[in-house]
């Protein structure tokens, strides 16, 4: 009963996630049409997240003494890793197939927990990344901008293995008595992740003047501090609280799909609220997307050969799995 309460939960945490996550880029898109870079955008939310969650870092000041290397690889990862390889890989090729190769990271996952933890995967969890992968190259029109630059598709992988780190490192130590707060994990990453982001956006570039005015939003005039504010408050606080507290729920490879929720919710969010319409293959593509997360939802860790198999979430949990949490995405 309380593994199904707990995996319900996680659920729930799952898909707040994705929304938050999904709603960064309906009100970032229109900071940058206003004037900003891109790059300083994600500085901007990265910083001003950080800036937010130091009283939680000052709370959990032991924390970096005991895991350095867990608070370096967040931030370092989930954080800035992610940021810098999307709007790098963006910049060389289109922004479908960048979200296309940085969403296979659930596939990864997936790999990782098979070869490198040697944990076995559920059919259901592997359908499902399948399903989610084929719905995402629908959502984002793959084929209406393909091109091959080696480069640029190395760098969106770049991404995508970041994800990986996130979702690994966010279940690392999760059912130990010496497990690290979550909080304290994603207040240092941010703060790592600033730091790190700093060093590439050349933020003393950055026209804040835009911060100041309006940013138009399909005909709204909005102004740009609001938007500023949603996308590090929600689409970045709220987005990595409730990512980390899912994965510690459910397993890194279940969360990692339900994520591929994200791109759909970024893509309807953009539909309504900045009047790009969706096409056919693009709501189709949805569709499948949802049931390839509900179809891995369902699914269970599975147990090694020589292990009883789990029934619950926390049982499934093994502590050998858990700790070998190593080298994810914003």
């Amino acid at each position: 009963m309380q593994g199904s309460l707990g995996k319900s939960t996680g659920l729930g945490l799952a898909l707040a996630s994705a929304l938050a996550f999904g709603g960064s880029g309906v009100a970032a898109k229109p900071l940058i049409e206003a004037g900003l870079e891109p790059l300083h955008v994600t500085w901007l939310r990265v910083v001003g997240a950080a800036l937010v969650m130091l009283p939680v870092a000052w709370r959990h000041r032991s924390l970096p003494a005991r895991r350095p290397a867990l608070l370096a690889g967040f931030g370092l990862l989930a954080v800035a890793g992610v940021q810098a390889c999307y709007f790098a890989s963006i910049s060389r090729i289109p922004v479908g197939v960048a979200l296309l190769v940085e969403y296979l990271a659930p596939a990864l996952v997936l790999g990782w927990v098979r070869f490198v933890q040697r944990r076995p995967v559920t059919r259901a969890a592997a359908v499902g990344v399948v399903l989610a992968v084929g719905g995402l190259a629908c959502v984002v029109e793959v084929w209406s901008g393909l091109s091959f630059d080696l480069v640029g598709l190395s760098l969106a992988l770049g991404a995508a293995c970041c994800q990986v780190g996130y979702f690994v490192l966010s279940d690392h130590g999760g059912d130990t008595e010496d497990a690290a707060d979550p909080l304290g994990v994603i207040a240092y990453g941010l703060l790592i992740g600033a730091v790190a982001l700093t060093a590439v956006a050349s933020p003393w570039n950055l026209d804040w003047s835009v911060l100041a005015g309006r940013a138009d939003m399909h005909g709204a005039r909005i102004p740009a501090i609001l938007l500023l504010a949603w996308v590090v408050l929600v689409a970045t606080v709220v987005a990595y609280l409730t990512g980390v507290l899912s994965i510690r729920r459910l397993s890194p490879q279940v969360a990692g799909v339900v994520a591929c929720l994200e791109a759909v919710i970024a893509t309807v969010l953009a539909w309504v609220l900045l009047g790009e319409h969706l096409g056919t293959a693009q709501i189709v593509g949805g569709a499948v997307v949802l049931g390839g997360a509900f179809i891995a939802q369902t699914s269970a860790p599975k147990a090694a050969p020589d292990e009883p198999v789990a029934t619950s979430v926390p049982a499934a949990a093994d502590t050998d799995a858990r700790a070998l949490g190593g080298p994810r995405r914003g």
